[in-house]
């Protein structure tokens, strides 16, 4: 089956799936936030084989997410380590982790996020840094941008509306 390239897409959405949208190269990302870098460790961690994993790296190295470095010449070995644009990745990782634990570990938290300097539980929210407000389905909406076409345009649109159907119903709830 063709790969389906969401590289000339309008939505962000589609386009960072098409780099980082496949299950293995987000475990990837997520060992590389834990600190390893070099090809054996992330086999070992995945169990995934060395074909797949080759293939995975090199991509996310060609997207600009890893940045392959030679860490030894007799044989030549490498490491892969993120660069700014894989450390941006961090938040998405840290929302699907609270996300699953939040809705799929069913009580039975095998893992979780804390604070470096207290060691107690975080609880992760996403905020408008203007407002400081929390980004909830009923205080955001899609609005098109500066370089939308005709496509995106109508999608805000559609979005909008939606997100008017949203006000309208919390206040009658309220």
């Amino acid at each position: 089956m063709k790969k389906v390239s969401f590289a000339e897409t309008p939505c962000p959405i589609a386009r960072s799936l098409g780099h980082v949208g496949e299950w293995w190269s987000i475990l990837i990302l997520r060992d590389a936030f834990h600190g390893i870098s070099k090809f054996d460790e992330f086999q070992q961690s995945l169990g995934l084989s060395p074909t797949l994993l080759t293939r995975r790296l090199k991509f996310l190295v060609e997207s600009g997410i890893l940045h392959k470095q030679r860490y030894q010449t007799r044989p030549t070995r490498y490491e892969y380590l993120l660069t700014e644009r894989g450390k941006d990745f961090f938040p998405v990782l840290v929302t699907l982790f609270h996300w699953g634990n939040t809705h799929l570990a069913d009580d039975n938290i095998a893992a979780q996020l804390v604070d470096r300097r207290s060691g107690k539980p975080i609880q992760p929210q996403l905020i408008d840094t203007m407002t400081q407000q929390p980004l909830t389905l009923q205080h955001v909406a899609l609005a098109a941008g500066p370089a939308a076409g005709e496509g995106m345009r109508s999608r805000a649109q559609r979005m909008q509306q939606h997100s008017a159907l949203l006000t309208e119903s919390s206040k009658e709830s309220v």
